[in-house]
């Protein structure tokens, strides 16, 4: 069925279809509708599961750690200083190995307060240990959700999935979004039925203990060896999802760049503008390709090198900032590309910081900017549209 909903009511949609069993919850602006809508869902009776009302976002993600180690399907929500607040739970949910999904609705850190979006929130726990996806439309929103279920409880990779969604720009933006009927659905996602490790009564086990050193390391490759893993998980679910419902995302969407010489590379909702501007430039003999970013954890390095070995030039545009060293995903590009043997010119951006706006004008200027860089060898880094008067006075 064909339904309008905003990128949050996506999200909540995808709960209900995934059959959740518990979901504990904080609001936090933009995130809030979310888990607002679940409860509704929760109270009419659409949706049987246990919903636990807590003080904070650390004490949300504690729930879900037990109710995930209890063997139940877990949800929850968060966003921008929510997820820094959760931070020590959510290390300890991937490090638990438990299959818990939570959509972050990107939006920037202060101070000094801002509630736009921006991807720094969720870059920041990059390194806990969680699969990340980003999602440029509301059908994706609601899409991955579901496919991260399944990919988390896969016997093979057992570990928490996040799905990052721009705030505003898909979280309170309504679109034409298929729900699909949740029986297909649950043919696609049978209940979670293989957790190794249960909370029983009835045959008690400790879990978090302490470990020795002659432990802890081989822990920790068992858990990057899980994650390396996750990346063939993710093309199999993605290639199912396909077959079953008829769409299809993969680990990089590509536009446009078989034959591209230029190409800019982004993640988020932004990446249909960057289409748009592609195509106009298309028109005027310029080969421009974009490429989106879905899946940032585990980063498909060798996938991106292969697609950016025969290319030209490309402009990484980040959304968010590493003080002092620029933008993240730059450096993973560059990390990713550095042992090949044409390695593209690559060129950086820093650009929509505290939820400004990135225009089909702007990836035009960041085109052309691209190819004059290219033709001078003036590779670095640039800010876009940044106010210099303002911060002269």
């Amino acid at each position: 069925m064909i339904q309008v909903l905003t990128g949050n009511h996506s999200v909540a949609y995808a709960a209900l279809l995934s059959d959740v069993e518990v979901v504990s919850a904080y609001p936090i602006t933009p995130q809030t509708q979310i888990v607002e809508k679940i409860a509704e869902f929760v109270e009419t009776g659409k949706l049987r599961a246990k919903y636990v009302r807590v003080e904070s976002e650390h004490s949300a993600m504690a729930v879900c750690i037990g109710a995930s180690s209890a063997g139940a399907r877990t949800f929850t929500a968060t966003s921008s200083h929510g997820l820094l607040y959760m931070s020590e739970m959510v290390y300890w949910a991937s490090a638990a190995r438990l299959p818990i999904v939570m959509p972050v609705v990107c939006r920037t850190l202060g101070p000094p307060w801002n509630i736009w979006n921006e991807h720094t929130d969720i870059m920041l726990v990059r390194d806990y240990g969680w699969i990340q996806f980003f999602a440029e439309s509301n059908q994706e929103v609601l899409d991955t959700i579901i496919q991260a279920y399944r990919i988390a409880e896969d016997e093979r990779v057992l570990l928490p999935v996040m799905v990052g969604l721009d705030a505003f720009t898909l979280s309170h933006t309504s679109e034409p979004v298929d729900v699909p009927e949740i029986e297909s659905v649950r043919k696609f996602l049978p209940p979670r039925s293989n957790a190794p490790y249960v909370l029983d009564p009835s045959a008690p086990i400790t879990f978090g203990n302490l470990t020795y050193p002659s432990h802890h390391m081989e822990l920790k490759f068992m858990h990057h060896r899980a994650m390396e893993e996750a990346k063939h998980v993710v093309a199999e679910v993605d290639s199912e999802w396909s077959k079953v419902f008829g769409r299809s995302y993969g680990l990089l969407d590509q536009f446009m760049c078989d034959d591209a010489e230029v190409i800019i590379l982004t993640i988020g909702s932004s990446a249909g503008d960057a289409k748009e501007a592609a195509s106009l430039l298309r028109r005027k003999g310029v080969a421009a390709g974009v490429l989106r970013i879905r899946l940032l954890n585990p980063f498909p390095s060798h996938e991106l090198s292969q697609i950016l070995s025969n290319v030209k030039a490309v402009a990484v545009v980040d959304r968010n900032l590493s003080p002092g060293n620029g933008g993240i995903i730059l450096e993973k590009v560059k990390s990713s590309l550095y042992n090949l043997k044409n390695r593209p010119f690559i060129k950086g951006y820093i650009a929509g910081l505290g939820g400004r706006d990135i225009t089909v004008e702007d990836y035009i200027k960041i085109f052309e900017k691209t190819i004059d860089s290219f033709r001078k060898g003036d590779s670095g880094s640039e800010w876009l549209n940044l106010n210099l008067e303002a911060i002269s006075s």
